[in-house]
């Protein structure tokens, strides 16, 4: 379950993805202002100031310098699965710059989506379902829960990007969880992608987080979302079995629960899933009287104790895994306590 690991090239991927990111950052500012990529105020939004919205190219830069840069030294970046991914991503990319310009229907994004994760699927990227129960009959169906799994983790970070700092923040954490399970797995190419990924959203943060000068827009949130779905395909799904779903769910729990719950609230409403509210948590923090940044934090908070239970759940310590859960409900009591006496 265990092998050597290239220490030394994950440290470069996040050091240089970091810079660049950092580096490039106030000039995906000027650029958004210049095409017109701005975010005006809207009812339900929480700005009250016009923002550029297209810094998610600074994190896209960031992710795919790192990536070029260490090609020659990384044979898994010279393979058929990253020129999949790297194609995919780009149509994923391309579409959230046009999307932050021209505010595409969801349908068509939607749709382009889909196009993006058959590439990543047909060029080796599958979740494996050889080692789950009734395999014979699900292995069919593996490029179906890939697609499925690719575009719902996309869009579940897209979601989440509502408060300042909130996506590119949730995002490093599931990146720094998914690489410590693929650490355990034994998964370079997705050590590789998450430690990248890491630096991205870090350089990013300074700027974006409360009160943010800049935006990543779709450009950024629907990139997070791809990089950590396919990362998460290649190195949890790859040795857990059926705990891998546990796994995963835990290890990004936050945008994927609240894009769920939203998904079903805006059924039950008669609304189409892809219809923008302010019913997200975020959103119920911010009306409860949280400030942003208070908002940000707690949701900080509970995406590092759901990932450190995906990773104690993939450890195997069930003693351990108690004392964790104790933990969580210690810390949710903390802070609803604290609320009741700020009021």
């Amino acid at each position: 379950m265990y092998e050597t690991h290239n220490w030394i090239v994950y440290t470069v991927a996040f050091i240089i993805a970091f810079f660049i990111s950092l580096l490039f950052t106030p000039i995906s500012k000027k650029l958004s202002l210049k095409v017109g990529a701005v975010d005006y105020p809207k009812e339900r939004g929480l700005h009250k100031e016009p923002i550029p919205r297209m810094g998610g190219i600074a994190i896209v830069l960031g992710f795919l310098v790192a990536m070029l840069l260490l090609m020659p030294f990384v044979e898994q970046l010279r393979s058929k699965q990253f020129l999949g991914f790297f194609i995919g991503v780009s149509i994923i990319v391309v579409l959230g710059i046009f999307d932050d310009i021209y505010d595409l229907r969801a349908k068509l994004k939607f749709t382009i989506q889909m196009i993006a994760a058959l590439v990543v699927v047909f060029t080796g990227t599958r979740i494996n379902l050889s080692l789950w129960p009734f395999a014979e009959f699900l292995e069919p169906f593996s490029p179906v829960f890939t697609i499925f799994w690719i575009v719902g983790v996309t869009n579940a970070v897209n979601f989440i990007d509502g408060v300042d700092g909130l996506a590119a923040g949730v995002s490093s954490i599931c990146s720094f969880v998914i690489l410590v399970l693929c650490i355990l797995t034994g998964s370079p190419l997705a050590i590789i992608f998450t430690s990248a990924l890491a630096g991205s959203c870090l350089g990013f943060l300074p700027r974006n987080f409360s009160p943010a000068e800049i935006f990543m827009g779709d450009t950024g949130a629907t990139f997070l979302g791809f990089v950590l779905a396919v990362s998460s395909i290649i190195g949890v799904f790859k040795s857990y079995a059926l705990l891998a779903v546990v796994i995963a769910i835990f290890s990004m729990a936050f945008p994927i629960l609240d894009t769920f719950f939203a998904m079903i609230r805006r059924t039950l409403k008669g609304q189409s899933v892809m219809q923008a509210d302010r019913g997200h948590l975020h959103h119920r923090l911010i009306d409860a009287g949280y400030s942003h940044k208070q908002a940000v934090i707690i949701l900080y908070s509970l995406s590092a104790i759901t990932g450190m239970i995906a990773i104690l759940i993939a450890i195997k310590d069930i003693y351990v895994l108690i004392c964790a859960l104790i933990l969580s409900l210690v810390l949710s009591c903390t802070v609803y306590v604290y609320k009741k006496r700020m009021n």
